[in-house]
């Protein structure tokens, strides 16, 4: 079976299901106001592997994957948080609605991964459209004692009412210091890391709760998206390395908190990536979009191939030199693949096949399966139908649409100007037996890169 790295047990751990033959997996979705980066969707992909690889053993996944259309406040990475949401303020920059800015950005995220051959998750729910859910969790959670609300609609979780806070991240609550852009301690809080559930406020898209009206904080949503669309028992949760802290701690707490017992097994999260040694961020000036590289010339899924280069935890530097390595090797194997197809159907040759699935199988070690994709393309001792099979076989987890070519219908050549004249002085000039006009058109088409033959059926060309 498939072996992932754990992050709260720091080791490789046997992805097993809680049910037969059906794995439940969330992963954190986008916030939808901005468009993004081929960093952003490196996450993706982590989620989009896993399901591969688990349908190559015959499991099916059950994926839940967030839409935050509001509640991620600008500064939510500080644990005591303060600022403007997101989507709003990018709403008052484009001089736009709120909701508008969310659907774009959302049809343009959807464009994005389904470009980079992710499938998409059974249930995709939006923060907006689920805030009865979050009501609900957090209504749960101050009748368990574990939060609390204040005079101003504003809900809190009781930090210190969950022990095993930090099991992720490492970040233990007698450890954690106030945010450095907030002036002492919120007077509000009982402890300086707890965090907001419902943030009472009397601004654009807020709700009425029965602690008053306002908006739900960031971490809630997860908790209560997971619980409706999964279940009590996740099998997999996952996520960029970013999200450990504090939103998947304070996700776990919220969730376990709720139901009394660890609701996510396997915690799994990606790495960062650099673009040209830097650090792919918009604070930096330094993101590229995946209509950066279309615009380039490449195949989206030349991204996919150079993000497959490197395992999924390891930070990777990723360049237009890389990228356009991965666009050619990309066209390369969909020619061979269709030279292949016209051979002789053979079986999938089962010891590249096998090495291949155990590297996918070994913590998602696609550099070293791309390794045997690449010998097997050396490899002329193996029948060129057996290599087409065992190509696209393994194409199933690797998503590169390999078989693009296959039943094309040959290109149209298109002559270069001035050919066409050429060819016809030359087929009158034989049709006279003037031979050396003949030759001497012949070397004028070749200069122009036109090749004719001579056939009994007369001159053709190519």
């Amino acid at each position: 079976m498939l072996r992932l790295y754990d992050t709260r047990s720091r080791q490789l751990e046997s992805i097993v299901p809680s049910t037969a033959g059906v794995l439940r997996m969330y992963t954190c979705g986008p916030t939808v106001y901005r468009f993004a980066h081929v960093g952003n969707l490196r996450s993706y992909l982590l989620a989009d592997l896993i399901r591969r690889v688990l349908e190559q053993h015959r499991v099916r996944s059950v994926v839940c994957q967030n839409i935050t259309d509001v509640g991620h406040l600008v500064d939510d990475e500080e644990i005591d948080p303060t600022g403007e949401d997101k989507v709003l303020q990018q709403a008052r920059r484009e001089g736009r609605s709120a909701v508008d800015i969310a659907r774009f950005y959302e049809d343009a995220f959807r464009r994005d991964t389904a470009a980079l051959n992710m499938r998409r998750p059974e249930y995709t729910p939006r923060a907006t459209e689920t805030i009865d859910l979050m009501i609900e969790l957090i209504a749960k959670l101050i009748e368990k004692g574990h939060a609390y609300a204040v005079d101003d609609g504003s809900v809190f979780f009781d930090a210190r009412s969950f022990p095993s806070y930090g099991e992720i991240s490492g970040n233990r609550l007698d450890a954690l210091k106030p945010g450095h852009r907030v002036e002492g301690v919120d007077p509000r809080k009982r402890f300086h890391a707890d965090w907001a559930l419902w943030k009472g406020s009397g601004r654009e898209m807020t709700w009425d709760a029965p602690w008053g009206r306002g908006f739900p904080g960031w971490h809630i949503e997860c908790s209560a998206m997971s619980q409706r669309f999964l279940g009590e028992h996740i099998d997999v949760h996952t996520g960029g390395k970013d999200l450990r802290f504090p939103h998947h701690e304070d996700e776990r707490a919220q969730s376990n908190s709720s139901v009394g017992h660890d609701v996510v097994r396997h915690w799994v999260h990606g790495e960062h990536i650099l673009f040209d040694g830097r650090k792919m961020a918009k604070s930096t000036g330094n993101v590229v979009l995946l209509s950066d590289v279309e615009e380039a010339g490449l195949d989206p899924l030349a991204v996919r191939l150079a993000l497959l280069e490197h395992r999924y935890r390891q930070q990777m530097n990723l360049t237009w030199d890389t990228l356009h390595a991965a666009d050619r090797t990309l066209r390369r194997w969909r020619q061979r693949v269709a030279e292949w197809a016209e051979s002789p159907s053979r079986p999938i040759d089962p010891g590249y096949a096998g090495r291949a699935q155990a590297a996918f199988d070994d913590d998602l070690d696609t550099p070293t399966a791309l390794r045997v994709l690449r010998e097997l393309e050396r490899d002329e001792s193996v029948a060129p139908g057996s290599r087409f099979e065992t190509f696209l076989h393994l194409d199933h987890v690797l998503g590169l649409d390999l078989s693009i070519d296959i039943g094309k219908p040959p290109a149209v050549a298109v002559l270069p100007p001035g050919a066409a004249e050429l060819l016809d002085a030359r087929a009158k000039a034989r049709e006279s037996k003037d031979w050396p006009a003949s030759d001497r058109l012949r070397d004028e088409l070749a200069a122009l890169g036109v090749k004719v033959v001579d056939t009994p059926q007369g001159q053709t060309w190519s």
